[in-house]
């Protein structure tokens, strides 16, 4: 929040047990105080995916949790990033057990791209789990493309 913007007082109304745990929450997570843990709450929920334009440029990550033993899986998740290589930044797979993979893409683009992206590794047979979760907006440019070779120092 800049130093100029002008905070807004507004009062909210919750049962109280609600209140009760949010405030153990907020107390276990380091917050001095509700105001602040509301913001982040605000902040976070502006960063859905579902709430932004879908041409907005994002960048964040597609978690997925995947069976590699699932006929073909792997070979049509690599096909699928491949047909996604401009939106994937990069790459982690972690081996969680015999049979289960977690992979992380970090991926930068349009909303509905990226949307787009992890709803197609979703409904894949043998994927138990995959979210898009949107980290950075980029209003500095509308091209996704950045301006530095990897590997040069500045």
């Amino acid at each position: 929040m800049s130093e100029k913007e002008n905070l807004v007082r507004f009062g909210i109304s919750m049962p109280q047990s609600l209140i009760e745990q949010f405030d153990s929450m907020i107390a276990k997570m380091g917050y001095d105080n509700r105001s602040e843990a509301i913001r982040d709450l605000a902040r976070k929920a502006l960063l859905t995916s579902s709430t932004m334009k879908p041409d907005e440029t994002v960048a964040g990550t597609i978690v997925m949790v995947y069976d590699h033993h699932s006929t073909d899986l792997p070979i049509t998740l690599t096909e699928l990033q491949h047909d996604y290589h401009h939106a994937i930044i990069s790459t982690m797979h972690i081996h969680l057990n015999h049979a289960q993979c977690l992979e992380i893409l970090v991926v930068r683009g349009e909303v509905a791209k990226l949307r787009d992206l992890q709803q197609r590794i979703q409904v894949l047979k043998g994927v138990t789990y995959a979210e898009l979760s949107v980290t950075h907006v980029d209003e500095s440019s509308h091209d996704h493309r950045h301006g530095h070779a990897h590997g040069e120092h500045h």
